[in-house]
């Protein structure tokens, strides 16, 4: 059982952990609020992609994951979170309210999430030639459901070479697109420096690393030689386990959902020892509602395409501190 702790003692160590929750381009769109009765998460419109993201949903699917790890870290202290997605509808930023209160021991299986929180990175390229367990993708599908999403593992290899091709006429696509160019290197951070957001040079190949079929990784370097050397950029590299992960809608609470169960899947792959590659590129493109062929009307929604693998290879990260992003109520508004 926990003990009982000041709520901002508590409001600090959890946002401490949710500053970690991957998010796109490494915006970390959110913040946060601590009254008497908990937390507020608030969607930071000053850090959304208005371009490549116009409506916002990239940027609730990561304050979702944000959420997500809220949650997690106040299981590993013993506490059971009680959470309302957006409760109020006059403040449509305030995506969710967080309380908590005593409860039972984290289980063995949470606080192995848990572990994973700051160790979790994004890949972006490709895999060793090593099969994923089939435990592991049940235990995916399993961990999507319980946030009203749905991971459909492709196994159709005419489906898998069409996604492909989708990844890599977007990302064509938006190399061309000079307000889209400008936005990504708005978030890329060059050698050197000492900001905490945005994607470091640390988290990217120098060169694309081929994969069989090729799903292309945002060209974050754009021709400028940065990033790290990659691992093999000989064709043939594994492009892992394509998998979608879907909704039954396409509304912000899905996205908030979304979100949650794609941070529960990176922190299982990462506790299993494989590694997630993330691709977002359709999506910012407006392709995203189906981008899988022959779908039959009424389908789910897609909203982010992963690739599920293993590699030796780790990328760094890096986080704003979570005192700036933590304020009092009323402090800030939203």
């Amino acid at each position: 059982m926990s003990t009982e702790r000041p709520v901002i003692e508590v409001a600090r160590y959890v946002v401490g952990e949710a500053v970690w929750a991957p998010s796109v381009h490494n915006t970390q769109p959110w913040w946060f609020s601590v009254g008497p009765s908990g937390l507020g998460l608030y969607a930071d419109p000053a850090r959304q992609l208005t371009v490549a993201d116009p409506v916002g949903r990239e940027m609730l699917i990561s304050c979702g994951a944000a959420l997500f790890t809220a949650r997690l870290a106040l299981r590993a202290a013993g506490y059971v979170p009680e959470t309302r997605i957006l409760p109020d509808p006059v403040r449509p930023l305030l995506l969710a309210s967080l309380g908590w209160r005593p409860g039972p021991a984290a289980t063995a299986y949470e606080r192995r999430l848990y572990a994973q929180i700051r160790q979790r990175r994004s890949h972006r390229g490709g895999f060793a030639p090593l099969p994923v367990a089939p435990e592991l993708l049940t235990l995916l599908r399993e961990a999507a459901g319980r946030h009203g999403a749905a991971l459909h593992v492709i196994t159709d290899e005419g489906i898998r070479y069409a996604l492909a091709e989708v990844v890599q006429a977007s990302e064509r696509a938006l190399q061309m697109d000079g307000s889209r160019v400008r936005e990504r290197s708005s978030w890329t951070a060059p050698p050197g420096c000492l900001q905490a957001d945005g994607v470091p040079v640390t988290a990217y190949p120098a060169r694309a690393e081929w994969t069989s079929p090729y799903f292309p990784s945002p060209d974050f370097a754009h021709g400028r030689g940065w990033g790290h050397t990659p691992l093999s950029i000989v064709p043939g590299r594994s492009a892992g386990v394509v998998c979608l992960l879907e909704t039954s809608s396409d509304e912000p609470g899905d996205w908030i959902g979304a979100g949650q169960a794609l941070q529960r899947i990176l922190l299982a792959c990462t506790a299993w020892g494989v590694a997630v590659a993330l691709h977002s590129q359709p999506f910012e493109l407006g392709w995203g509602h189906d981008p899988v062929p022959s779908r039959p009307a009424g389908g789910l929604c897609p909203q982010m395409l992963l690739r599920i693998g293993t590699t030796t290879q780790t990328a760094g990260g890096i986080r704003r501190p979570p005192e700036s992003v933590l304020f009092a109520a009323g402090e800030r508004s939203g």
